[in-house]
């Protein structure tokens, strides 16, 4: 009996299985900022420069992501010195716990400076990547005119 049970739901895996569609990767419209569909055709150069446009653009979105996450850490490190400040001066206040609280305190401090200057590393890292792509797109077109132009002259 058990290994009718086994067999019949074996079968029943197999079916499934071969009833499903294939999985198959898509691009998600949303994916692309610009709105724009890359080129058609061969044209390898232009196909090139429009997706290192697009990585150029993503770039600039995630480094505005990073300085916006380190000021936010920079802020919250200003909230938390006059905070430590207000525990050092008013301990008093506070009995046994002042002294908890003022390491606490101070260890939140050195987390979100940590946090901020990651955040400023990340955002220079890829404002540097941006202006690469930036900068051999410009280079790719005066390269692109001083052809065409010698072109036209012979």
């Amino acid at each position: 009996m058990k290994t009718i049970n086994i067999f019949a739901a074996l079968s029943l895996l197999g079916l499934l299985a071969s009833l499903s569609s294939p999985v198959t990767a898509t691009v998600d419209d949303s994916e692309i900022p610009s709105g724009q569909d890359p080129p058609a055709g061969s044209d390898h150069e232009a196909i090139a420069k429009y997706y290192e446009d697009e990585a150029r653009k993503r770039h600039e979105i995630v480094a505005k992501y990073y300085e916006d996450e380190a000021r936010k850490a920079q802020a919250k490190m200003r909230e938390l010195k006059l905070l430590l400040e207000h525990y050092e001066e008013k301990s008093y206040l506070y009995g046994k716990k002042a002294q908890d609280l003022q390491a606490h305190t101070s260890a939140l401090v050195r987390k979100y400076e940590q946090a901020a200057k990651a955040d400023a590393k990340e955002a220079a890292t890829h404002r540097q990547i941006a202006l690469k792509f930036k900068e051999k797109n410009h280079a790719t077109a005066s390269s692109v005119q001083r052809f065409s132009v010698v072109n036209k002259s012979h």
